[in-house]
């Protein structure tokens, strides 16, 4: 059902007060807007910081700020001046969801603490996003998706996988530590509309991209006595890697042993023998394994094998890029990506990943510029109107 502001999707109707920065919260939000909320982003006065970090139409609208703020309202406010407490607090009396990215002392200090806003609005949910859970020692520390990474063992891992450490090209703690915030939200909400009751939830990034490390490297090391270091062999064996064709790469994985039998079938390498034919063998000897497949993967062309393993049913694909995804056939066919007008022009932003037979969610709408809906979200409170608060 459309909410009172004509959005839809099966967050409609959900208020969200958004005083989140960067990536791991907004991107956490974008997919609320996405769902059919209504985001209200609180900026100071000089704006998100992620607005000035690449390139884009115009300052302050870089790329990566249009995309995980797209479909937000703007709100311009000095939350250190009475007038702007004054503001938030107006905000958070009307609002489902309360999400902030600041450390626990300044939250504190503005006096928008759990307990304070709770106070204003017993039912809301009230989400943090740390990069540290504040019941440990290392509460205070600033955090940001590099120094996560290497506090989770991430270029460990690419070490034993590449011999050399390294960051991974994309950053998955602010991204795996959004998606976080957004399930844990999520799950409040559904608890509130059963009960009645609002919450506090935290999301640390580090205890997130930790428990996301740990899913498959925990390994033997979770068992008592200890069975193994924490380590998944597959993951970090060295010739785990794109193979090299007669023309360039393909990614392939022959998994599970019918896979397994119907490739030998088919290819008949003079290397194959009982030591690979059960998943259990591959897996004690899986560097082996891979390194016979690239001597044979080597002898034909990406599309010779692409076209043998598809017939095969075994997952296979050609090298691709982030910049190949805008013409990829399949994402065209789906409607994966949507294009929305902005002052600036019109952006083709990567849409909704999920599908909903009867609450679709969509991109919802451009990113705003900075206090752009400042006069119309405090004018609709009663308050006065004007830019930056305080």
């Amino acid at each position: 059902m459309p909410s009172v502001d004509g959005r839809a999707g099966p967050l409609a109707g959900v208020r969200v007060v958004d005083l989140t920065a960067m990536v791991m919260g907004p991107y956490c939000t974008q997919i609320m807007a996405d769902m059919g909320a209504d985001v209200v982003k609180v900026e100071p006065p000089q704006g998100d910081d992620i607005r000035y970090v690449s390139v884009g139409p115009t300052r302050g609208m870089s790329g990566v700020f249009v995309n995980v703020n797209r479909g937000k309202r703007s709100v311009s406010i000095d939350l250190k001046s009475d007038a702007g407490k004054t503001a938030l607090q107006a905000l958070v009396a009307q609002a489902d969801v309360f999400i902030h990215s600041m450390r626990s002392e300044a939250i504190t200090r503005l006096g928008f603490s759990y307990s304070e806003v709770a106070a204003m609005n017993p039912t809301i949910v009230y989400t943090n996003c740390y990069g540290f859970s504040r019941r440990g020692p290392n509460r205070a520390l600033p955090a940001y998706d590099d120094t996560i990474q290497a506090a989770c063992g991430l270029p460990f891992v690419q070490e034993q996988l590449t011999g050399e450490a390294n960051y991974v090209g994309t950053i998955v703690a602010d991204k795996v530590a959004g998606l976080t915030a957004l399930y844990a939200t999520m799950m409040a909400l559904f608890h509130r509309e059963r009960t009645g009751e609002g919450q506090e939830v935290e999301v640390g990034m580090f205890e997130t991209l930790a428990s996301f490390m740990l899913v498959e490297h925990a390994n033997g090391a979770m068992f008592d006595p200890p069975l193994g270091p924490a380590v998944y062999p597959r993951s970090v064996a060295p010739n785990r890697r794109p193979y090299r064709t007669s023309d360039g790469y393909i990614a392939v994985l022959i998994y599970n042993d019918r896979q397994w039998a119907a490739f030998i079938d088919a290819v008949r390498p003079a290397w194959a023998c009982d030591l690979y034919s059960t998943l259990e063998g591959r897996a004690k000897h899986i560097d082996s394994v891979y390194a016979r497949l690239a001597e044979t993967l080597s002898q034909r062309t990406t599309g010779e094998w692409l076209d043998l393993f598809h017939a095969l049913e075994i997952p296979a694909s050609a090298l691709s890029s982030p910049s190949a995804l805008f013409d990829d056939r399949h994402l065209d066919t789906v409607g994966f990506f949507e294009t929305v007008d902005t002052p600036s022009g019109p952006v083709r932003f990567p849409g909704v990943p999920t599908w909903f037979s009867r609450t679709p969610g969509r991109v919802a709408g451009p990113a705003p510029e900075l206090g752009a809906d400042t006069a119309e979200v405090l004018g609709q409170l009663g308050l006065d109107g004007g830019s930056d608060q305080g």
